[in-house]
This record gives C-alpha cells, structure tokens and sequence, in this order.
C-alpha cells in the first residue's frame, strides 16, 4: 500500500503548529510573570524622586565631603548620588531593584560626567553590604526604615551619618536633628558605639 503524500504533509503541518503554539503560550506566560514582577517591585516600593533642593539639603545636613562614600537606597534616577559627585567631590553608591531606574541613573551621571566617581548597582539594599559607607541616604517607606536599621547599626562604622527623606526610624532611634524643606521632613542620625554594641 503506497503512503499518501498529503497525509505526511498534513501532520507534519500539525506538528510544527503545536510547536508554535506551545512557544508562544511559554512566552505569553514569560511576559505575564515578568509584567506581574515588575507591578509588584512599583507597589512594594513606588518611585517618587527626591526634590533636588531637598537633596541637597540632605547632603548639607550630612556635611558631604570629598573623603566621604555615600550610599542612596533606592537611589531612583541617580540625582542624589550625582550631586555627591558633582558638587561635593564624593564618591557614591545607588542601589535600586528597578532596573529601568538604574539605567536612567548611569546615562545621567554620563550627562554629569561623574561615572568615574559613581557606581548604580541593581539589587536589593537588604542584602547589600553597606559597610563602606560613610553617609546614607535614603527615600523609602516607614516599614522598609524600620526593617533597615538593624543593618545600618551592625554595618556602618561610628560616625557614620545616615539621612532620611520623609520617614524617621521609630520609636527605638530617634533623629538627632530634623530640618523641613520644600515642605518634607529630613531626618538626620550618626552611628555611634551604643548602637553598635546593641547591634
């Protein structure tokens, strides 16, 4: 019996159409986590960029200088970090979990031409080490401030000084000084042996 062509063709076409449509279910559900991934990093953490009067108010506040490596957690467009650089001849860090802003932070400090003097690194600032760091400063949430300070306390060396945008640190380390600026609170603390020994 002689094999009909037409019915190898129609099988092979079936076959290569079940693949297709499998690939494209794996990158329709790739798409949907990644789409699901990012909603969740926006609400876990929305973006809303520091002022830049009340930045750098921060970096006064924190007295930066050109021996000093700042460190900003959750550092959006790099603004902060760039103004270390660029206005008080620091060295700077900014950590963010959003790659969009870590991108958008690397092409500004080009414009600014400071990307010899900075560093943006994606990732999560709870499990980055910040032990170099002579000055923090941060824009996050009163749950993530509170979650932090532990950290801080174990990690920064005394004398260390830490600025917040908007939210303090609790009950259990209240700010040394607080100034407000465009409206907004800034906290400012420094490190010292007594935390480090409660650390």
């Amino acid at each position: 019996m002689t094999a009909d062509p037409r019915s190898d063709s129609i099988c092979h076409f079936r076959r290569r159409t079940l693949r297709f449509c499998g690939l494209a279910l794996v990158l329709s559900l790739s798409r949907t986590r990644a789409h699901a991934s990012s909603a969740a990093v926006a609400l876990d953490v929305p973006y809303v960029p520091t002022p830049r009067r009340v930045a750098e108010r921060m970096l006064q506040l924190a007295k930066v200088g050109k021996s000093d490596i700042v460190y900003d957690l959750g550092c959006g467009d790099g603004r902060l970090v760039i103004a270390a650089a660029k206005k008080h001849g620091a060295r700077g860090v900014g950590i963010d979990i959003d790659p969009a802003r870590i991108q958008e932070a690397r092409i500004n400090a080009k414009a600014a031409k400071v990307e010899q003097r900075v560093e943006f690194i994606l990732g999560d600032l709870f499990l980055t080490d910040l032990s170099k760091a002579t000055v923090v400063t941060l824009y996050l949430l009163p749950r993530l401030n509170r979650q932090l300070r532990p950290q801080l306390w174990q990690q920064l060396k005394v004398g260390s000084r830490v600025v917040s945008h908007g939210f303090d640190m609790g009950e259990e380390w209240p700010p040394e000084r607080t100034e407000t600026v465009n409206g907004t609170t800034i906290y400012y603390w420094t490190i010292t042996e007594a935390h480090k020994k409660s650390a």
